[in-house]
């Protein structure tokens, strides 16, 4: 039915994908991808990051009017959409590939090739993309990858709302980025602006600046993001403009999502065979005063929200410490191979807060983690707001250094001494560091565990090496959650490990949930 359609005039052409669930507006929208057929672009338009900007401004002054969402793509399932591909002799700008509407990305794009200031428009035809038989036919664009040298794999993906992710530096997807983020964690009124229009810009043999526009119901915004592939992941620089069309009560700047449904600390939440599953194990953060933290990821009983007070952090991200293919055992998803996700403002970012919100999950299919910069300002209606910051997906820790040493591994347990009766309302906190700070030292060196609570009771800590284990410590504590049985948070720790005066790890930064 699609083939006749495209030689049909425009009006009848809007017609006929009004039947394929489009309304009005959306079907104009897909009719002009339509009518230029094959490959063939639009006509050059002049294009500028100014003129973007402009655009997205006087967006903001419009009433916000949803993008309607293509009927029949519900239709196309997981396992349908796979089955349509981007022919490969219609790649663009050198590695660029588009992605089709399925049920998890059912509204159209806009694409645009950038080259010598012109943008021209990427028209949607059927024949851009192979259709197995029997299979649903091609409806539309919702997004783009770009491919490695090779083109046997790609490292860039843009779709759904305003996500995007990289491969990093094993050819791993996991994790992802957001342009934004609003009011995540506050029960109803989480927004999910998305990207209505790229303009990609291929900057090098594995190199692009994508410029997009956001829209959503309290924002819009204009989004310059170069970014570059080499042996050691992909770097982006990002560039967020805001424009605020109402207030917003939380504001996430550089979000990023990840899933973590158990690891070694609790295994009694798995149901796979697999030792542990997620795509990231700890948040961590280089705070504008130099401090170290690490807050290892948890699968909470109910939703929670924590919250890192900071003056012009240095870096924060969710990264994937623990690289061990055995402590995963999974030959196919690879998490021991998922990318970390690091960012690093740019300029003056002020007073403000990094946030982790997670809520209980028992799937791998489902993100359950959030971290995102919230400023203490939060914007009104009619401000603008720009945010840069740096973004590096790989698979080295960008927060080791040599004179600290870092958390590698968390565990909770039955509080009391092994072989006892465990301890009631109470739970044990285990963390191991390693590091070449902890070289040399023994139980006679004067090394001791710095441990507070907030909401609980500490009953009892040690900590001491590692017996036949280089340079790797032991922290234990027994923790007391205050008023958890009458729905309070978690018992609340924060350690490290000191030597006199002198901080030895990062610290570790723990919630502590009675069973």
């Amino acid at each position: 039915m699609l083939k006749p359609m495209m030689q049909a005039n425009r009006r009848e052409l809007v017609a006929a994908l009004a039947v394929l669930g489009l309304t009005p507006t959306a079907a104009a929208r897909v009719a002009a991808q339509g009518s230029g057929g094959g490959t063939s672009l639009g006509a050059p338009k002049p294009f500028s990051w100014a003129a973007l900007q402009a655009q997205a401004e006087a967006l903001a002054r419009q009433p916000y009017r949803a993008p309607a969402k293509v009927a029949a793509a519900e239709a196309i399932g997981y396992d349908a959409v796979g089955t349509i591909r981007y022919r490969d002799d219609r790649t663009l700008a050198g590695g660029i590939r588009l992605f089709p509407l399925g049920r998890y990305a059912p509204i159209p794009v806009g694409i645009h090739i950038v080259e010598n200031g012109q943008a021209r428009a990427v028209p949607f035809s059927p024949s851009l993309f192979s259709a197995e038989a029997g299979h649903a036919p091609p409806l539309g664009i919702a997004g783009f990858r770009a491919m490695t040298a090779d083109g046997k794999s790609d490292w860039l993906a843009f779709q759904g709302a305003s996500y995007f992710r990289t491969a990093g530096a094993q050819d791993q997807y996991g994790l992802s980025a957001r342009g934004i983020a609003i009011d995540t964690g506050i029960d109803g009124r989480e927004e999910f602006p998305a990207f209505t229009d790229f303009w990609i810009k291929r900057t090098g043999a594995q190199g692009y600046t994508v410029y997009a526009l956001l829209d959503g119901p309290s924002v819009s915004g204009a989004y310059r993001i170069d970014s570059t592939k080499s042996t050691n992941g992909v770097e982006q620089r990002v560039s967020a403009v805001l424009f605020f069309r109402r207030d917003v009560e939380r504001l996430g700047i550089a979000p990023a999502t990840s899933m973590f449904w158990y690891g070694e600390g609790n295994r009694t939440a798995a149901r796979d065979w697999r030792p542990e599953i997620h795509d990231s194990d700890g948040l961590a953060l280089l705070t504008g005063a130099g401090e170290r933290l690490w807050r290892p990821l948890v699968n909470p009983p109910r939703p929670t929200l924590d919250s890192f007070a900071d003056t012009n952090p240095r870096g924060f991200g969710l990264l994937q410490r623990d690289r061990n293919f055995d402590h995963y055992q999974d030959d196919g998803a690879f998490y021991d191979r998922r990318a970390n996700l690091w960012v690093q403002p740019q300029g003056d970012w002020g007073r403000g807060q990094v946030m982790l919100y997670a809520f209980p999950t028992a799937s791998e299919t489902v993100d359950n983690i959030v971290a995102f910069w919230n400023p203490a300002e939060a914007p009104r209606a009619g401000q603008k707001r720009q945010f840069d910051y740096r973004l590096s997906w790989g698979s080295t820790d960008p927060t080791i250094v040599p004179g600290i040493a870092h958390a590698v591994d968390s565990w909770t347990g039955d509080a009391g001494r092994p072989g006892a009766e465990p301890t009631p309302g109470a739970r044990k906190l285990v963390v191991d560091f390693t590091g070449a700070a902890l070289a040399g030292l023994d139980r006679q060196s004067g090394v001791t565990a710095d441990i507070s609570v907030a909401r609980g009771r500490l009953l009892a800590q040690a900590a001491y090496p590692v017996v036949g284990q280089s340079n790797r410590w032991r922290v234990t504590a027994d923790i007391a959650p205050e008023g958890q049985s009458n729905g309070g948070g978690p018992a609340d720790v924060r350690l490290y490990l000191k030597q006199q005066a002198r901080a030895l790890s990062e610290t570790v930064l723990m919630p502590v949930f009675l069973p």
